[in-house]
């Protein structure tokens, strides 16, 4: 697994709220397929910030799929987010 899918896989699944940056979201995490594919929310409280990505656990390899943003952008992101 990738640092990206580790992180990704250690989020709980479900709502939860977390901390990124110095800032709070709302964050939910969906598990389709038998977990070969994800899809991750996160609002921030607050602010206008929004974080949205679906990941696939392909044969070929993984699939970062970010929707209307940069793949570094939620790759950043999920490596940071830490639950509360």
């Amino acid at each position: 697994m990738t640092g990206f899918a580790t992180a990704l896989a250690a989020l709980p699944m479900g709502t939860f709220t977390g901390t990124a940056f110095g800032r709070r979201y709302v964050v939910t995490k969906s598990a389709f397929s038998a977990g070969k594919s994800v899809k991750l929310v996160a609002e921030e409280l607050g602010g206008t910030d929004y974080i949205s990505l679906n990941w696939y656990d392909l044969a070929s390899g993984d699939r970062l799929k970010p929707c209307e943003m940069s793949a570094a952008k939620v790759t950043a992101f999920v490596m940071a987010l830490q639950p509360e």
